[in-house]
């Protein structure tokens, strides 16, 4: 099995680390989008983050991973019925679902299992992507290339939590709940304005400019290609560390208070940068959540408020034609005014 790079082991991109921490922490705050240059560690970064996952409790043989502490959410294979035997518990890994671009719908969705059809003469589902990253992360690289009937089908499921298939005499819908995680180049094409909004989080990467920095990502990776496993030694205490910090924050996260002054800021910041809807004052509630468990406090403050509007609402704002700044620049601007350092 291909050794990851090690997560604690990346060198800079800052933003980009802790925003996908916040989402494996709290999966709520609706799934991370990675802009930026080619070459900046996109892809390395977030396939590094499945090695930090703490595993998951289902239901033994489930092609679904079914929670057992929720019913109401378990697959037709595994819902409650008179003669049927218990379900048996056990523990597995986080799905990480790699989505490849040319993936076809049947593939993403599921389809008629037709070998099963020749050799028993009965028809059967065969699950696809969707379904093998329920209660996991479903990673999309260079998701604004993705074809748009992919698109749309994704932006169905995100909404419903399920995934509906019918088709060849098939009627079947399973729960397809998972964090959404993008990355592309922003160069080749902007990403659709509805699929956008589905996500949670998004940060911009650029190329390290700082020498010292660029000498010790270069060093770093040569050393992790010449000998994977040796460097992946070296890296285990500090992964283990960070493994630990993520599996005690993922349960204390929603016993986090949210005190009212807090909420009310960032209602306000929200309402003088004119965000559509209410979904920024909801991640960045579920963000700040999230940075406060890692750090091991009992209640939000306003320093994680202000850390988290960034990455929380560079995508929510509107094009302003007679403002030239980035949309970064805008939030900073009303941060600095309503969350002073």
């Amino acid at each position: 099995m291909r050794i990851p790079f090690p997560f604690t082991a990346i060198v800079g991109q800052e933003d980009m680390k802790q925003a996908l921490l916040i989402a494996a922490v709290a999966p709520a705050v609706g799934g991370v989008l990675v802009f930026g240059d080619r070459g900046s560690g996109k892809t390395t970064t977030v396939r590094a983050l499945a090695d930090l996952l703490p595993p998951i409790e289902t239901v033994e043989g489930c092609a679904y991973r079914c929670t057992v502490t929720q019913p109401a959410g378990l697959c037709a294979a595994c819902a409650p019925e008179q003669g049927r035997p218990a379900i048996k518990r056990c523990k597995a890994p986080v799905p990480f679902v790699d989505l490849p671009l040319g993936a076809t719908e049947d593939r993403v969705a599921g389809a008629l299992d037709l070998e099963h059809v020749l050799l028993a003469g009965k028809r059967r589902f065969e699950p696809g992507l969707l379904a093998r990253a329920n209660r996991g992360f479903l990673y999309i690289d260079e998701i604004n290339l993705l074809e748009d009937h992919l698109v749309d089908l994704l932006l169905d499921v995100a909404a419903s939590g399920e995934n509906r298939v019918e088709r060849e005499g098939l009627s079947v819908l399973h729960p397809a709940r998972f964090v959404l995680v993008g990355s592309g180049n922003p160069e080749e094409g902007e990403l659709r304005p509805q699929l956008l909004d589905r996500f949670g989080l998004s940060v911009e990467v650029t190329t390290p400019t700082e020498l010292g920095l660029r000498l010790e990502i270069v060093r770093r990776r040569e050393a992790f290609e010449r000998d994977p496993e040796g460097f992946a030694a070296q890296w285990a205490p500090a992964q283990d560390e960070l493994r630990r910090r993520v599996e005690r924050a993922r349960r204390r996260v929603d016993q986090i208070a949210v005190p009212d002054n807090v909420l009310e800021t960032a209602a306000r910041l929200c309402m003088q940068l004119g965000t559509d809807g209410l979904r920024g004052e909801l991640t960045m509630m579920r963000g700040a959540r999230a940075l406060a468990a890692l750090e091991g406090r009992r209640e939000v403050n306003l320093a994680h408020l202000r850390t988290i509007a960034p990455s929380a609402l560079r995508h929510r704002l509107r094009r302003n034609p007679l403002d030239d700044a980035g949309s970064g620049v805008r939030i900073a601007r009303a941060v600095d005014e309503l969350l002073p350092a």
